[in-house]
């Protein structure tokens, strides 16, 4: 009976350490017309080209931060990208060769400030618009949802736009920035209203130039109220 319940307690340990862990990358890019989302053609099976999320499995003598960064790189050429660790995820037959759980981190930028290099088994990097993704590879039609949802999450609790507009902007740049990244649409004048209470823009006193429509003003971010705000975080509902 002892002999027995040992046997048991190792092959169960053994059973255990057949799984394997894997990182997934959903970027996010703005392009000032659209939200995109970095996909890559795969070019080994399984799902051999299929376009897919940035993802591979970690390597045993790697932490996952550093998984990321190295994926990441070697599938799309990016580098010094900030990422945020969102969920992992672990249903039995997501990867069709055995059990796999796969982390998933999300990142939302500029998409003009990158330029995409894929190596390793992504034959192919591209930007796709998020309204036309189609079917993914894996489960990452799923991943890829999940994080859109934080990524709408965290837009409405935190200012968003350093990183995504120019230093100096006009205040449709700015509606056209959350209407992008939320995919709904304001009313002009309560977009306004809402951004002005939070005290978050400084009029530069310039104007547009080389425009064919009215000039509109320019206005850039106050530094210390984005700061305090990205920090406290406050509730973006109009």
């Amino acid at each position: 009976m002892y002999v027995h319940k040992i046997y048991f307690f190792y092959t169960m340990i053994a059973d255990n350490f057949n799984y394997s862990v894997s990182i997934d990358c959903v970027i996010f890019g703005y392009d000032t017309t659209d939200l995109k989302v970095l996909l890559i053609k795969r070019g080994e099976e399984p799902y051999l080209n299929h376009w897919a999320l940035p993802g591979d499995l970690i390597n045993p003598k790697e932490s996952i931060d550093q998984s990321v960064i190295r994926v990441l790189k070697e599938l799309t050429g990016l580098s010094k990208v900030y990422m945020e660790q969102v969920k992992t995820f672990g249903d039995v037959g997501r990867h069709p060769l055995g059990r796999v759980f796969t982390v998933a981190y999300y990142s939302l930028l500029k998409i003009s400030d990158y330029e995409l290099n894929p190596s390793s088994f992504a034959v192919e990097a591209k930007w796709h618009s998020v309204k036309r993704i189609g079917e993914l590879a894996f489960d990452h039609n799923k991943i890829f949802a999940t994080c859109k949802e934080k990524l709408v999450e965290s837009i409405k609790r935190k200012p968003i736009g350093f990183e995504l507009l120019p230093k100096e902007f006009t205040l449709t740049e700015l509606q056209n920035l959350y209407e992008t990244l939320l995919q709904e649409p304001f009313d002009k004048r309560n977009f306004r209203k809402k951004i002005n209470s939070m005290k978050l823009l400084i009029d530069t006193g310039k104007l547009q130039k080389s425009v064919s429509h009215r000039p509109a003003k320019l206005y850039r971010f106050d530094n210390n109220k984005y700061d305090t705000l990205k920090k406290g975080g406050f509730n973006f509902e109009i």
